[in-house]
């Protein structure tokens, strides 16, 4: 494994999703979104991009936006016919949305990746 300060954030973001418990203890959906938001506002307080435009792609990749955060936006995608409380999450739907939310994270920083790219080659 890389040291973390060589890590790309797509990298970083996969090693999360590979072992969350080493992140958060017990992983949940509530525990990651609410590392992730730590982490985001910790990136965007030393220059660093954090998650931002993340909430916006959910919505594009949704097809259309409501009152929810990131977190609810996923629980969209990844819930469909809906839930009742995040907090309660049942363990398979909560596992599901985990497993979710870390692919979407995955297919939002190799595109962040990619257009960065293609800006420094232009």
């Amino acid at each position: 494994m890389k040291p973390l300060s060589e890590m790309t954030e797509r990298e970083y973001f996969v090693s999360v999703g590979q072992r969350p418990g080493m992140f958060v203890g017990k992983p949940s959906f509530h525990m990651l979104t609410a590392f992730l938001t730590g982490y985001d506002q910790h990136a965007l307080r030393h220059g660093g991009p954090g998650l931002t435009g993340w909430h916006d792609w959910l919505v594009a990749r949704r097809g259309r936006d409501c009152n929810h955060a990131w977190p609810g936006q996923i629980l969209h995608i990844a819930l469909p016919n809906g839930w009742d409380d995040v907090w309660t999450l049942p363990p398979e739907d909560d596992q599901h949305a985990v497993k979710v939310l870390f692919e979407l994270l995955d297919e939002f920083a190799a595109e962040r990746e990619a257009a960065q790219d293609s800006q420094t080659s232009d």
